[in-house]
């Protein structure tokens, strides 16, 4: 019987040009890759790629001619699969989020609102997760999907890509009005109180990481379990909080809050979508989620 999912890697790969980037087109990992294309070659009893040093081209005997023919076969089969989708709605079941509450409200709400309108079927699902909790609910298959923030160092999850960018910043009620017409030098910002989201989230390990690389030694006065109370604490003159531009965008158009400009900034954070990686086929509903992350104009509407 014919393995539809070896020529598709197959097909993945001659059109890539590379294990790597197929496998990330792919959702699986590099060596997943790399058995399916050794599996097809033993299969069919013949070599289908030459590595070279830019990554991996079709062999002139043999491989150009199979990925004629697979090329013809996959695009009829996309064909026949768009076809279907346009008759029925074919995604159902559930699909588990592990994410922070802000970055689901304040990130991928205009996803998931454009996904549940496509997919009226599928029951949406969300957990309220850190970073570490994310990616502990993705590996043990609590969870479809993970955002997390960048870097990541953890070989059972495969990243699908980069989803944005996170800026830092320091913000205050009116309290503190004597530092929102200057700059503030990063050093200064310890000698007034500070609040920062619980240690054990990777977002506050990285500024306390920073600020120790410049020898800025900050003690937080309180330190929270979520970005709402710890933007409720700064509106209420409590101390000084540091949280994502993204997160507090009303408060600031508001007044309710004001940003302390400091120098240096703080860095950017990325933010990115995981899968299980020992998955070796998600679900059509994960699938088009991810695939609609990387439609910008989602966004915009």
């Amino acid at each position: 019987m014919v393995n539809l999912e070896l020529y598709r890697v197959f097909y993945t790969v001659a059109k890539v040009g590379s294990l790597t980037k197929a496998a990330e087109e792919l959702y699986i990992s590099q060596p997943a890759v790399s058995q399916a294309i050794k599996q097809l070659e033993q299969q069919l009893g013949g070599k289908l790629f030459n590595r070279v040093s830019r990554g991996m081209v079709l062999t002139d005997t043999g491989g150009k001619q199979v990925f004629e023919i697979v090329e013809k076969a996959i695009k009829m089969l996309d064909s026949a699969e768009d076809r279907f989708k346009e008759i029925k709605n074919i995604a159902t079941g559930t699909l588990t989020i592990s994410a922070a509450d802000t970055v689901v409200t304040h990130f991928l709400m205009p996803y998931i609102k454009t996904y549940h309108e496509s997919y009226p079927n599928v029951n949406i699902l969300f957990k309220n997760s850190t970073t570490k909790e994310a990616i502990e609910n993705v590996k043990h298959g609590k969870a479809d999907i993970g955002f997390v923030n960048l870097p990541i160092y953890d070989k059972d999850v495969i990243l699908t890509g980069q989803m944005g960018m996170m800026e830092d910043i320091f913000v205050a009620s009116d309290k503190y009005s004597e530092l929102f017409d200057k700059v503030v030098d990063l050093k200064d910002i310890p000698n007034y109180p500070i609040l920062l989201l619980d240690n054990t989230t990777s977002t506050t390990k990285e500024i306390i990481n920073f600020m120790d690389s410049l020898n800025v030694n900050i003690v937080p006065e309180f330190e929270v379990g979520s970005v709402e109370l710890l933007i409720e604490m700064a509106k209420n003159g409590l101390g000084i909080a540091c949280v994502a531009r993204r997160f507090i965008t009303e408060p600031l158009k508001k007044g309710e809050l004001h940003e302390i400009r400091v120098t240096p900034p703080l860095p950017l954070r990325a933010t990115g979508a995981i899968l299980n990686k020992d998955v070796s086929t998600h679900p059509f509903a994960v699938k088009e989620f991810i695939r609609l992350l990387d439609d910008e104009s989602i966004l915009k509407r």
